[in-house]
């Protein structure tokens, strides 16, 4: 660099050093004080968060954002979506609660509910509704909320097990269901959403801990009614559940008998959700062999889940009645059957180890062959509910393969039912061929002969009625009475002690002095009747005399 150069440079320095006033040392001191405000205001507000809430009703600018009953932030405003759907609420929380948004934290507004387990939130009459911010213990950092219609019914952070129930069963679960074990609840409902693609709900339970342990993959759950009546061809049952779920309804789970307990399940397990305790047992049978039974006579009274009975033990079920009513029956049958599936469940018998189902099928097509057929049967008088029962009859049809609709038809025989319409069909039938006409006139012949009679014998009792009450008749006792009195006297004059019986007895006396005075007249009679006659000295023969003049 040359002399001039430097010598330009020193003056160009002397010359800005001339420039600077120290009067400007004020403004930036004031510029740096209000900057480093504004970072000590900012560094010290809290986050800022957004929340949808499909109704804002309550809820206000200065709104208060509350977790475990302690201020933690304000609501700044509240506005409609763009969309105009929902409300989107604005809010500023304390220092510090960055940690406390993540993904599974959760806000809901408290305000005065009744339900179930009674009434809560009767603070807020007064104070006003406010949020409730429950945190939650992910990792992930969330900004964006959406406020829930209830109340979670479990915390985020609880011990525990959460699963997905599957059902058609609509809406028989609600949030805040109990979930109960032998009538103990072990858990509640967290929520219940429809899936329309697939046409079912999905029902998520929060189990808590430690009865989670009593989830295996051998549990069933089934709803839990309270009362639960039924009267079908098994008869009539009654079931009372809890309490609790006697008034609003729930689920309830456990391991059925002779089912093993099963392994334990992980998070996010599925299961199916029953109707009730039977149709969870049925529906532990997941092995069986379909057939199809082709019904010649009704089936009223057969319905879908009835019982398939061998001598009285079960080992099927009812799956379809009627079954693809419309298809078409197979060749060689006379008239038109209806056809109903059934379903034959070798576990119901116990058996232990692996099992295959073709042998089953093997094993039935020798008993057909042995005279195997089912017949429908009353299993209720009171219901008229029948079941299918399968025995032995030597004195069917010989057995033929058949199929209907790629399903093998199990033969049948005509139940007793059938047999005795069968019967009374034939008894009207020979009524209606009797001469009914020449019975009925001489019915009537003698209905009119039995009419006279009755007449006669009309006339008979007025007659003997008039008998009986005619004057003559009415004095008859009387004079009955005084014969009796008249001959009564005469019995006592002939008495030992009276006159007559006296005068009687001199009469005899008399009578037997007689008959000794005659007793030489008769024994001389008796020797020589002549002796009336003639002189009983004189023994020739007489001599008859001349007259006198």
């Amino acid at each position: 660099m040359t002399a001039s150069s430097r010598q330009d440079d020193t003056r160009a320095r002397v010359s800005a050093q001339a420039r600077i006033s120290p009067i400007w040392i004020v403004p930036l001191v004031a510029v740096m004080i209000g900057l480093w405000l504004i970072y000590d205001n900012y560094s010290r507000r809290g986050p800022q968060i957004t929340l949808e809430i499909p109704n804002a009703e309550g809820i206000e600018a200065g709104t208060l954002i509350k977790t475990r009953n302690v201020d933690i932030g304000r609501v700044d405003r509240v506005e409609l979506s763009d969309d105009l759907s929902h409300a989107e609420i604005t809010a500023r929380l304390s220092p510090g609660s960055e940690r406390m948004l993540v993904e599974d934290t959760r806000f809901w507004v408290v305000k005065p509910r009744i339900g179930r387990e009674g009434i809560s939130g009767l603070n807020t009459v007064l104070s006003g509704a406010y949020l409730q911010l429950q945190p939650g213990s992910s990792d992930v950092a969330q900004r964006h909320f959406r406020v829930l219609d209830l109340p979670p019914a479990s915390p985020a952070d609880a011990e525990g097990l959460r699963i997905t129930l599957i059902s058609q069963l609509g809406n028989s679960l609600r949030i805040g269901d109990p979930v109960t074990y032998q009538g103990y609840t072990v858990g509640r409902v967290e929520s219940a959403e429809f899936d329309p693609e697939a046409r079912r709900m999905r029902h998520r339970l929060f189990i808590e801990s430690p009865y989670d342990s009593l989830v295996t993959d051998s549990t069933r759950f089934w709803a839990a009614s309270g009362v639960d009546l039924r009267l079908d061809s098994e008869g009539f049952r009654v079931n009372v559940a809890s309490l609790e779920s006697l008034l609003g309804g729930g689920v309830t789970f456990g391991v059925l008998e002779d089912l093993p307990l099963g392994h334990a399940v992980g998070e996010d397990a599925s299961f199916i959700l029953y109707p009730d305790e039977e149709h969870a047992r049925q529906g532990t049978f997941n092995r069986y062999l379909e057939y199809v039974l082709l019904v010649d006579d009704t089936v009223r009274g057969l319905s879908r889940g009835a019982p398939v009975e061998f001598r009285g033990v079960r080992i099927g079920t009812v799956a379809a009645v009627p079954w693809r009513f419309s298809a078409p029956q197979p060749e060689g049958r006379q008239g038109f059957a209806i056809p109903v599936l059934i379903r034959i469940e070798p576990q119901r018998l116990g058996l232990e180890g692996e099992l295959d189902l073709e042998e089953w099928r093997q094993r039935f097509e020798r008993l057909f062959g042995l005279g195997l057929r089912a017949t429908l049967k009353a299993g209720n008088l009171l219901t008229g509910a029948l079941f299918v029962d399968i025995n032995f009859h030597q004195d069917g049809e010989p057995y033929a393969v058949e199929e209907f609709e790629s399903r093998q038809v199990f033969p049948t025989i005509s139940g007793g039912l059938a047999q005795i319409e069968q019967k009374v069909s034939s008894l009207l039938d020979k009524l209606n061929a009797l001469e009914v006409e020449p019975i009925l006139d001489g019915l009537a012949t003698n209905l009119a002969g039995t009419e006279a009679l009755v007449a006669e014998v009309r006339e008979l009792t007025e007659r003997v009625g008039a008998l009986v009450d005619s004057p003559e008749t009415q004095a008859l006792p009387g004079n009955v009475n005084r014969a009796l009195e008249g001959l009564q006297q005469t019995l006592e004059g002939v008495s030992p002690q009276g006159e007559g019986y006296q005068e009687l007895l001199r009469t005899l006396e008399r009578f037997e002095r007689l008959m000794r005075d005659m007793q030489p007249v008769i024994r001389t009679l008796d020797e020589d009747p002549r002796a009336l006659l003639f002189d009983r000295g004189n023994d020739g023969d007489p001599q008859p005399r001349a007259p006198r003049p």
